[in-house]
């Protein structure tokens, strides 16, 4: 009995760092708390107290996710396999390096601009490996320009979908929505900064976060409302309720994260005809992305006159 008595609680303090390790429940979609964010727990445990930061483990998995891109270009299933495999292991990389910033404390802005721009990266490498295949069967080089138009799509709804994910942590709680900054805070932290490796990042930063506030007028409207109205202490009914309506829009905005546009890119690889990539993304997902855009605007709309 003493035995089964301890072995709950060390399962429940595994269960309590693993919970500490996320940034939340509500915004973490299926395959990343059943497959990704475990492994990637057990690794940040692994790694803690062993000097390696966050962002050591950030630029690992940007060699491994561009690995990917080169197994791509190989046309022959073997390699499409490696591809997999390379791109599973940098995206479970890449929960390590948020999970082992939460555990340890190591946390930066800096890490977090890195952080994303490493997907960013990792597909850059995969279309520009699309389109250099195709050209190499079909003997033309116009395949760039759907690799440019998907680039710049994908781009447009990773943006979106961490702006929403990332608001939607903000109506939690203000540790949990740390991250949530307007465009007038960012950019008075860029212009506070000295010249240099770390500023251009940043800049970086400021024109992603001006795209984000472009595409959400309504989105901004609500914000000024509310703040303008309760501070930084919104009640916590406009709370609950703007999540409870966020939440019903995240299995569609899933779709725009690493795991809904992967899972068509491994079939589509594994099949062979990786055009078929392209299409989906400018097509389909940017077709995703107006519905929520436009979706995501109406229910800012409802909380203009609360």
């Amino acid at each position: 009995m003493a035995a089964m008595h301890i072995n709950k609680g060390i399962m429940g303090e595994l269960n309590k760092e693993y919970e500490a390790s996320l940034k939340s429940i509500e915004t973490e979609n299926v395959v990343d708390r059943i497959f990704y964010r475990p492994i990637g727990f057990q690794i940040a445990r692994l790694l803690r107290g062993t000097g390696i930061t966050p962002n050591m483990v950030t630029v690992v998995s940007i060699f491994v996710g561009a690995a990917a891109g080169f197994m791509f270009y190989q046309p022959d299933l073997r390699h499409a396999i490696y591809g997999i495999l390379f791109l599973v292991v940098a995206n479970i990389l890449d929960c390590v390096d948020g999970q082992l910033a939460r555990l340890t404390g190591i946390k930066s802005k800096i890490g977090r601009i890195l952080d994303g721009f490493a997907g960013d990266i990792w597909f850059t490498c995969i279309y520009v490996a699309f389109a250099l295949r195709l050209a190499n069967e079909y003997g033309t080089y116009w395949f760039f320009v759907p690799a440019f138009a998907s680039g710049f799509s994908h781009l447009t709804q990773a943006n979106l979908t961490d702006y929403y994910k990332t608001l939607h942590l903000y109506f939690i709680s203000k540790d949990k929505g740390a991250e949530f900054q307007s465009l007038e805070q960012v950019k008075a932290q860029h212009k506070e900064m000295t010249y240099g490796v770390d500023k251009f990042f940043f800049f970086l930063y400021r024109w992603y976060t001006t795209l984000q506030v472009r595409m959400t007028p309504i989105l901004q409207q609500m914000l000024s409302h509310l703040h303008g109205r309760y501070g930084d202490d919104i009640p916590e009914p406009v709370r609950l309720d703007f999540r409870r309506q966020s939440r019903q829009l995240m299995h569609t905005i899933d779709l725009m994260t690493f795991n809904g546009r992967t899972l068509v890119m491994f079939a589509i690889v594994l099949w062979g005809e990786v055009w078929a990539y392209y299409l989906f993304e400018i097509v389909v997902l940017n077709g995703v992305l107006i519905w929520v855009n436009r979706k995501h605007e109406r229910m800012c709309a409802s909380f203009l006159n609360r």
